[in-house]
């Protein structure tokens, strides 16, 4: 096959036995018309990332405190993270832990019902007629989206739309209609690199054998690029090799189904391993959607709340078994470590994510891929099913003026927190403090990332302390 660069489209395919590859942006052809015209500014992303059952919150009081609570010890750029967050360290500089934030009309509901709103802010309620708005991705992808080949990238681990208030999605169109989330890493794989003549995709599947004859296509491209495209190139043409074989593997644990009894006894070929797998390769799909400008927003929901789902079962990858009956069992003995654990094994995996896009130089632009990409990571519940405070973690976007290295704590110098042994919850609790809107960070976000607004759902103003 002779490789025809005046003959790419603008979302730049390498072709070969009936598939296609997205390409990353080269350097060498930037401003070329083979790619249509190319925006001279560093291309901005927004990724949203949601985790459910809240974080571990022990008391002051609490020998636990000191290493497992997830808030940072301290404030502003004085602040020590815990174990929690430990895997975080190297991004000290990229990120900024924000307490003190939440949406108000969801201060006084159960934290099982809150991740519908934990991106539109909207009254969802705990009960009765259910409505709900437009996402934060959503405002963004309308601005954003038709400069790519796919709008948005909407995941989840448990995929679908799931329930009013057991949703397993966090992306909401315009009319508040809640947007399927894929959870097969295979179908997001194909979608975002595999292109067919009638069932070429699926009968290729994208085998090693397709992947050597679009390498030996490359060939031809390689010879045109300069020496750090040449480099880029290869590097993207492995790691899709790697996200290929990471797919596979990671289709044996999201196809095994949901145990109908005690999980105990079930499940039994679910290794420890594979739902880590899958969490990585979640997040690498993302990465390579982002390095190809197949899209420049992305969602992915961990995990729906009240444990229900396969996403309830991510504890396994460090030695669990349920993820939500850790948060219950914070008064045991190790309670805290435990639950601890687990929101460590979490932020480790979005930690290698965003290292990996800090690692990548912005291709065809300036600075790193983590300049240029804002990453919301975090939670619509605290303490125990609590609906204020949420952990939240602001990362990268340098170039769009965001200054990280901190922990900006906005709320009480006491947060409420501890074990639950029965009686009222923390979220039946008296209110004595009120939160900030998290809809004002949302309003700073959207205008760092070239919106043109001053209002997002209930904001009340904008957050000018990030």
């Amino acid at each position: 096959m002779t490789l025809n660069l005046n003959a790419l489209d603008r979302r730049r395919f390498l072709r070969g036995t009936g598939v296609a590859l997205a390409l990353p942006l080269f350097e060498t052809l930037t401003g070329s018309s083979a790619w249509g015209a190319v925006d001279s500014a560093n291309p901005k992303r927004l990724g949203c990332f949601y985790f459910p059952d809240g974080v571990p919150m022990p008391l002051r009081e609490d020998p636990a405190h000191k290493d497992w609570s997830w808030f940072p010890h301290g404030n502003d750029r004085e602040f020590t993270f815990t174990k929690c967050l430990a895997p975080l360290e190297p991004l000290r500089n990229d990120l900024t832990v924000l307490s003190g934030l939440s949406h108000p009309a969801a201060r006084r509901i159960h934290g099982h019902s809150n991740s519908d709103q934990f991106l539109t802010a909207a009254a969802t309620g705990s009960d009765g007629p259910y409505r709900n708005t437009i996402s934060l991705d959503q405002e963004y992808a309308a601005h954003v989206g038709e400069q790519t080949r796919f709008s948005s990238l909407v995941m989840s681990t448990d995929g679908g739309t799931g329930t009013p208030r057991g949703a397993h999605t966090l992306s909401f169109n315009r009319s508040g209609r809640a947007i399927p989330a894929e959870h097969r890493p295979k179908q997001v794989f194909d979608m975002l690199f595999v292109k067919s003549d009638g069932d070429a995709a699926r009968r290729l599947a994208l085998s090693r054998n397709a992947l050597d004859d679009l390498l030996t296509d490359a060939r031809s491209l390689r010879k045109t690029l300069t020496s750090q495209d040449q480099k880029s190139l290869d590097e993207y043409l492995d790691s899709v090799r790697e996200a290929e074989v990471k797919v596979e593997k990671a289709k044996h644990w999201i196809n095994t189904p949901l145990p109908t009894v005690d999980a105990d006894h079930l499940n039994l070929n679910l290794t420890p391993d594979e739902p880590r797998l899958y969490l990585q390769t979640m997040f690498e799909l993302i990465y390579l959607a982002f390095k190809t400008d197949s899209t420049r927003v992305a969602t992915y929901q961990i995990g729906r709340e009240n444990g229900v789902g396969k996403s309830d079962h991510l504890a396994r990858a460090v030695g669990f078994n349920l993820s939500h009956q850790l948060s219950h069992e914070t008064k045991d003995p190790d309670g805290w470590k435990n639950f601890g654990i687990y929101c460590q094994f979490l932020n480790e995996e979005y930690g290698r994510f965003a290292m990996k896009l800090k690692e990548t130089a912005e291709p065809a632009a300036e600075g790193t891929m983590l300049d240029n990409t804002l990453l919301l990571f975090g939670s619509a519940s605290s303490a125990f099913h609590l609906s204020r405070n949420y952990p939240l973690i602001l990362t990268g976007g340098s170039s769009m003026g965001f200054r990280h290295g901190r922990y900006l704590n906005h709320g009480a110098d006491s947060p409420a927190g501890g074990a639950w042994s029965g009686g009222q919850e923390p979220w039946q609790k008296k209110v004595t403090h009120e939160d900030i809107p998290l809809s004002n960070l949302y309003v700073t976000m959207l205008q760092r990332l070239g919106v043109e607004t001053d209002r997002f759902a209930d904001s009340t103003g904008t957050l000018d302390t990030v």
